[in-house]
């Protein structure tokens, strides 16, 4: 089964809150989130809805959304 599976693929548990809290303080995006525990990012989605956590999907401001744009420019 799936969720057993991405259960047991994060293998360090307090990583795996310490990583939680800073996705949920908008510390690290979900990617980084799910580069942290060794999971994908598809993985890291699931375990974030099954702990009840809203994704923040996108730029959560104007000053995220500009820093993304200067990094999709490759801008400095």
């Amino acid at each position: 089964m799936a969720t057993d599976r991405r259960r047991n693929a994060v293998k360090d548990k307090q990583e795996l809150a310490t990583t939680i809290g800073l996705y949920v303080l908008g510390e690290i995006s979900l990617g980084k989130a799910a580069e942290r525990t060794g999971v994908t990012r598809w993985e890291m989605e699931e375990i974030l809805q099954e702990a009840g956590i809203e994704l923040q999907l996108g730029p959560q401001s104007m000053d995220d959304l500009d820093d993304e744009v200067d990094v999709a420019l490759d801008l400095e």
